[in-house]
């Protein structure tokens, strides 16, 4: 008597240049920077990535394309909006953070992650800057007034 046993085939990994590939193909725009990482553009949205060994790591969340850098979503408490690493900034609209939550999830299917449930919710803020926390432990806050920015 034969004794068969049954395997289950090893899914295959596909590497980063594969993954770039299918991005591409998926329609994103994707240009390799100077600092190693990989710039993957849709429309207003934007993220960098890089291969981390076999793994992909973002290198930030994704966020808007404000001129030529990424403005991550910050949740002001009263308003969320876009902030880049310049410091403009720029109130989030619903037609923003719609897009941006189709490109997370575009981006990560076309990358071949996991999409986790909490985060396919919705969009999720980098920052959470509420006015009333600030400076809360150094004695009497400043008002949002008093602080110049608006």
């Amino acid at each position: 008597m034969k004794l068969m046993f049954f395997r289950r085939e090893r899914q295959r990994v596909p590497s980063f240049e594969e993954r770039l590939a299918a991005l591409e193909k998926a329609g994103f725009t994707v240009t390799r920077q100077s600092s190693g990482g990989v710039l993957v553009r849709r429309a207003d949205c934007a993220a960098v990535i890089q291969e981390n060994g076999v793994r992909i790591r973002s290198v930030g969340r994704a966020g808007l394309w404000m001129g030529e850098e990424i403005g991550v979503l910050v949740d002001g408490g009263f308003q969320k909006f876009f902030e880049a690493p310049s410091g403009k900034r720029r109130p989030a609209l619903a037609d923003n953070l719609k897009a941006i939550h189709e490109f997370e999830e575009d981006l990560k299917e076309g990358l071949g992650l996991e999409s986790l449930y909490n985060e396919s919710l919705g969009t999720v803020s980098t920052l959470y800057l509420y006015d009333r926390l600030k400076d809360r432990d150094a004695g009497i806050p400043k008002r949002v007034w008093e602080t110049g920015r608006t």
